[in-house]
């Protein structure tokens, strides 16, 4: 004899019997926008910076090779030195994706996480097997799908994907920290660099044709360390910190339904966990 699907629960609607829609698995993979804030915010700043210089320049010219390779070589050079080099090789990489990734919305993946309750709820664990081509292009809710329909212990859920959770903060707090600590030393640099063409400067203070280049290389140092320092690593460190809290919080609203589902808890219930963990404007109205 046929077992019948479980029930559920009497506060639950079946949408499928009630004029709605079958659940269906839409991963936030499918409302992506491009993080064009980080881009556009780099070339307008750089932007206003050419511009000002060139409707005031007079014939000034604001390149110089030598106060730029100490700028640039000498901040990576002393960056280098407060990390070990596959820190510093896994960072690069972690910023490129805070520039050019993409940014997935926390109520999209809520809905979808909805969806998962549903069908686990109807038609038991093993149902979501079928979803799993869908779930791959999120590899950490496929990670925890995995353990639910496996017949992992809530507890021990709960604590691998927690360390997972925390081992991906911890990498992206040290990329942060790199690109941060960059943002220091840039500045500095340019304070060595002016140093550097000051005593030039006074070490030719007889040859008339030396002092100019030698002041070139003293003042451009401090403005090329200033940009880099203030216009570049500095955002880019504080975007890297905010990518980060917003991975934690999708993460955390996976474990978060994943743990629901392994208890086999009312869907409503998981709605308004999703919904004390997201932020007030992504709240979802799953059932209304």
């Amino acid at each position: 004899m046929a077992q019948a699907e479980p029930s559920l629960g009497p506060d639950i609607p079946d949408r499928s019997q009630q004029g709605g829609r079958e659940p269906q698995v839409n991963l936030p993979g499918e409302h992506l926008a491009a993080d064009w804030a980080t881009l556009g915010g780099l070339l307008c700043a750089m932007g206003l910076i050419v511009a000002a210089i060139g409707m005031g320049a007079g014939g000034a010219s604001f390149f110089n090779l030598p106060a730029l390779l100490i700028v640039l070589l000498g901040t990576a050079a002393a960056t280098a030195v407060s990390y070990t080099g596959r820190e510093i090789s896994g960072a690069w990489r972690v910023i490129a994706r805070s520039i050019f990734s993409r940014i997935r919305r926390a109520d999209f993946l809520a809905r979808a996480l909805m969806d998962l309750a549903i069908i686990a709820r109807k038609k038991g664990l093993l149902a979501l097997i079928a979803h799993e081509r869908d779930l791959k292009r999120e590899p950490f809710l496929a990670r925890a799908v995995q353990l639910v329909v496996d017949g992992y212990p809530p507890k021990d859920i709960e604590e691998i994907l927690g360390q997972e959770t925390y081992a991906m903060a911890q990498r992206h707090r040290r990329a942060a920290s790199i690109t941060r600590r960059a943002s220091e030393i840039a500045p500095a640099m340019g304070l060595i660099g002016t140093l550097v063409g000051l005593v030039q400067m006074l070490a030719n203070l007889t040859d008339p044709d030396a002092i100019g280049p030698a002041m070139a290389v003293a003042l451009l140092t401090t403005f090329y360390g200033a940009i880099l320092g203030t216009v570049v690593m500095g955002p880019l460190a504080i975007k890297l910190e905010k990518r980060s809290d917003d991975e934690v919080l999708l993460r955390t609203l996976v474990t978060t339904a994943a743990l629901s589902i392994a208890r086999q808890e009312n869907p409503r219930r998981l709605e308004m966990l999703l919904n004390a963990i997201l932020p007030p404007a992504e709240r979802i109205r799953y059932f209304d």
